[in-house]
């Protein structure tokens, strides 16, 4: 709803923005629900059909606009979701728990292969950044800077485990601080 605030949109068009502006990868939304999101946004009235363009090679393309419901519920919506606290999930934290239990070197070998892929995140949510600075709202570059340094801060955190397991100190009762002496 909130990208027909900005304009009237057909389904297709709504895909491309959401793309553009990585919505694609947030939260529990996938593109290929997006028909079906419309249709039941349309069902409740929050939508309208504004325009049906028809093209003899291409199948119709319904136009939307929000309605004042729409908005309505959009700000209620959003303001929720300023409000969520929801809990990081990662499965990851439950193996750490009896990691020291298991195959160090099977460990170590996928927080290698981990901590490439998260390399990649993080050079690929840099560049993200660097290229939409200008041509998407403030707010958007807000997602994309978090994206960046969420990725960052998993990337420390892996090659920390990584180093305390190739050392074969997971099962250590050390109590020298895994953290910075600034964050405790």
């Amino acid at each position: 709803m909130g990208l027909l605030l900005e304009e009237d949109l057909h389904p297709y068009e709504i895909m491309v923005r959401m793309r553009e502006r990585f919505l694609d990868h947030e939260d529990k939304f996938k593109i290929g629900s997006l028909y079906y999101a419309v249709d039941q946004l349309a069902k409740h009235s929050f939508i309208e059909a504004v325009e049906t363009i028809h093209s003899a090679s291409k199948p119709d393309k319904t136009v939307y606009r929000i309605t004042d419901s729409g908005k309505e519920q959009f700000h209620r919506l959003l303001l929720d979701r300023f409000k969520e606290d929801a809990p990081v999930y990662n499965p990851l934290h439950i193996a750490l728990v009896f990691a020291s239990r298991g195959d160090q070197e099977k460990i170590a070998e996928i927080l290698r292969e981990r901590i490439r892929e998260v390399e990649f995140k993080v050079d690929f949510s840099r560049r993200v950044y660097k290229e939409h600075q200008g041509l998407v709202p403030r707010s958007v570059l807000h997602l994309m800077a978090g994206q960046y340094e969420h990725a960052k801060t998993e990337l420390k955190w892996l090659k920390r485990l990584l180093a305390d397991t190739e050392a074969g100190k997971l099962g250590d009762t050390d109590p020298t601080s895994l953290m910075d002496q600034d964050e405790i």
